[in-house]
């Protein structure tokens, strides 16, 4: 039957309603501005090959990882929610594999935790692997003393928690300016988009695909020296993943729009 036009249910994603107006994410392209604070390090190489598909290779580098944290500004096309700020911003934690598809350097997010509901949902969408977490973050500040300075010195720290358990913990005392800046994260994402499947003997929705991004702006990146713990969870593999060695840790901001992905091919 043939449903008149008026009366349709509409939305990018659920709950749909007649206007669409309050599908809990809104259609691309979405715009993201972030200030980053990384910390570059070396897991067990054969705890690394565990979380890698069987379409991703160990390459040369295996173990080499970096733990992520991003206190993140978000938008729609529209910028309306720039102007009720609680939709548009949000705090993220994750991790990042390095490894080879086809012979090419790729990454590998194994874990991703995030505090806002439609970031995590959107972040499901494009693959990537959220769950629910707590994350804080050192602000650099430019007046006062409530804060660092991006200057040799400035102090920053972040957490995560989930579940009501701290996962992990860093800090960067920044020492100068960057000249390669953070390099384990650069290679593109290779992610894995999972629905399951409701009925019983149906194949669920599993496609791996290209993380999607363009226009991209990056500021200076100040780097420095690192700390870095990962902690046991009875829910939670993330210490499978600690560090076995650090290296430096980076602070800058990053912004980009994605308008969609690609597919694997």
């Amino acid at each position: 039957m043939d449903v008149d036009a008026a009366q349709r249910l509409v939305g990018w994603s659920l709950p749909q309603t007649r206007t669409g107006r309050s599908a809990l994410v809104p259609p691309p392209p979405w715009h993201y501005s972030g200030d980053f604070l990384i910390v570059e390090y070396r897991a067990d190489p054969e705890a690394a090959r565990a979380f890698l598909p069987p379409e991703l290779d160990a390459g040369d580098d295996l173990g080499s990882a970096a733990a992520i944290f991003v206190d993140w500004q978000s938008c729609s096309d529209s910028g309306a929610e720039l102007l009720d700020p609680v939709r548009a911003q949000y705090k993220e934690f994750f991790v990042v594999l390095a490894c080879e598809y086809r012979g090419e350097p790729v990454t590998r997010c194994p874990f991703m935790w995030v505090d806002q509901g439609m970031p995590l949902v959107r972040g499901l969408v494009q693959g990537f692997p959220k769950k629910p977490g707590s994350i804080w973050i050192t602000r650099a500040v430019s007046v006062g003393r409530a804060g660092p300075r991006l200057e040799p010195g400035g102090r920053f720290g972040a957490s995560l928690a989930a579940n009501d358990r701290r996962l992990a913990e860093a800090t960067v005392t920044l020492t100068g300016l960057s000249e390669e800046g953070p390099t384990v994260n650069a290679p593109p994402l290779f992610n894995t988009r999972l629905f399951p499947a409701w009925e019983s003997g149906d194949e669920p929705l599993h496609e791996h695909v290209w993380a999607g991004g363009e226009d991209r702006e990056i500021s200076p990146i100040w780097e420095g020296d690192a700390t870095l713990s990962i902690f046991e969870s009875p829910a939670d593999e993330l210490a499978d993943l600690a560090p076995v060695e650090l290296g430096k840790g980076f602070r800058f901001s990053f912004g980009y729009t994605v308008s969609g992905g690609r597919r694997v091919e």
